[in-house]
């Protein structure tokens, strides 16, 4: 660990100032709030206006037949990493607010076939697996996983189980820091059990980590690991089959049903199953300066790929200015392979380490340029703005920006509730408090800003809003959870 993250991990832990038993999410310990919440002096509670709905196109995107259903199954909602709800409208206007201290940040949010959060809670020594009553943050089961690696920076470290997903059983199937993928299933007490332990140590060395699972169409639960292995794990025989790429992975990844689309630092490549092995179907290279700027976790593109309808992939490249870029994502291209490229934000100024909301044509992108850890977001400071939707032309030729917003989102995954029309993201002007801030999809215009809190517990650090199946948005921080009602 960094001086700075040691540093900073200090000053969490004290200013948590957390009991043992809460920290370890105990069935049955009370919930407390987080330190900040009720808010800090002279923060306004609410501002803007409540929403009038005004529902945004999005394509349907495909029930994966190994996963939760659209929406619960991860982070970033479905198999095509979309971060679109379309039958969901989040949180119109102001209303209750909450939030649950667990002093570790439980970013991943998932729901279980009856509505309950199934989350990881990651912790400065171990992630913990947690199963909690929605609204209420009541640990009703909660499972410890092996402890973390902890390397130069604790905070941009997602592998162990920041990318875990839910599968079609209820399952939690988590890539774990000792180089297994666990499949967890709920029991009837309730509790936590392994249903399956998968060792993929043969194909990933003791100083590589896994950072991200998901399954293909055909069930092989696929992984990639920071140090570019890519390759999938049978279910059946528990089989591993890999190959190196020899360029670093820093995110999760997308699949459809014959595809699988990884973005490493020096391209972007669609995989097939094909002849017992990965075979690349396609590589792209993009455009990138070789430096981790300020607001990313890697010296490469920051973003998942995100698939958008039938035709495209979406991704960001690591330019001065960086851009969206759109590519086809089919197995041979007619034509180029990148339909477009468009400038995001200001050159010096421009950085992202999130996957783009991405509809039939159109994109948004985050702006994190400026958010090098909790550190640089304490206080008053805050990060550079802004977010920036970009669309396709309908002829599939060129791409333009429709809109950009001055809001500042430091390291939050946005979403786009359709039923809505809302973007929504989680913001920090300058000032010590931190809101839900909803965006008018259509016009890039802010609706309204609810505050969640002020002051470290509630810095976000990288976590996704997340939009329950009743609406309620949460948020992971550091200091555990908040919740947004209607």
């Amino acid at each position: 660990m960094t001086a700075r993250g040691l540093q900073v991990a200090i000053v969490l832990a004290a200013s948590l100032a957390l009991p043992a038993a809460a920290s370890a999410q105990l069935p049955g310990t009370p919930v407390v709030p987080i330190p900040g919440d009720p808010l800090a002096p002279g923060v306004d509670p609410f501002t803007g206006q409540a929403a009038d709905p005004r529902p945004a196109g999005a394509p349907r995107v495909p029930r994966h037949p190994h996963m939760a259903p659209n929406g619960r199954s991860n982070l970033h909602n479905d198999a095509y990493m979309t971060d679109v709800y379309r039958k969901l409208e989040g949180p119109l206007g102001d209303g209750p607010r909450g939030s649950a201290l667990f002093a570790r940040e439980c970013g991943s949010v998932t729901f279980d076939g009856q509505g309950r959060i199934v989350t990881i809670c990651v912790g400065l020594d171990r992630p913990v697996l947690a199963l909690l009553a929605p609204r209420t943050f009541e640990v009703v089961a909660a499972r410890e996983l092996p402890p973390r690696r902890l390397g130069d920076d604790p905070f941009t470290d997602f592998s162990g189980g920041g990318y875990f997903y839910l599968d079609d059983r209820d399952r939690a199937v988590i890539p774990t820091t000792t180089g297994h993928v666990l499949v967890i299933a709920q029991t009837e007490a309730p509790g936590f059990t392994v249903d399956r332990d998968y060792d993929l140590t043969p194909a990933v060395p003791a100083d590589d980590e896994i950072i991200s699972v998901l399954p293909d169409w055909k069930g092989r639960i696929w992984f990639a690991t920071r140090n570019g292995r890519v390759g999938w794990v049978s279910p059946e025989t528990g089989g591993v089959v890999s190959r190196h790429l020899g360029e670093a992975i820093g995110n999760s990844f997308a699949v459809d049903r014959k595809g699988v689309y990884i973005v490493t630092d020096g391209a972007l490549y669609r995989f097939e199953a094909r002849d017992g092995r990965p075979r690349t179907m396609w590589r792209q290279r993009y455009e990138n300066i070789g430096v981790r700027k300020p607001g990313q976790t890697q010296a490469g593109s920051g973003t998942t790929p995100t698939l958008m309808g039938r035709r495209y992939v979406a991704i960001t490249d690591n330019a001065d200015p960086m851009n969206a870029l759109v590519l086809q994502r089919r197995r041979h291209a007619r034509g180029k392979r990148v339909v477009c490229r468009e400038a995001l934000f200001e050159r010096g100024a421009s950085a992202t380490d999130q996957s783009l909301i991405g509809t039939r044509r159109s994109v948004v992108a985050e702006n994190n340029h400026g958010y090098t850890g909790p550190g640089s977001v304490m206080g008053s400071d805050t990060t550079t703005p802004g977010l920036q939707r970009v669309t396709v032309g309908r002829d599939g030729r060129g791409c333009r920006t429709v809109w950009r917003s001055d809001e500042i989102a430091p390291s939050v995954v946005p979403k786009l509730a359709a039923s809505s029309g809302l973007v929504v993201t989680y913001t920090k002007p300058p000032g010590e408090a931190w809101y839900l801030t909803a965006i008018d999809y259509r016009t890039g215009e802010t609706v309204y800003k609810r505050a969640a809190g002020a002051g470290l517990g509630f810095n976000n650090n990288f976590a996704p809003v997340t939009i329950g199946p009743d609406d309620t948005a949460y948020v992971g921080v550091l200091g555990g959870i908040a919740r947004f009602d209607d």
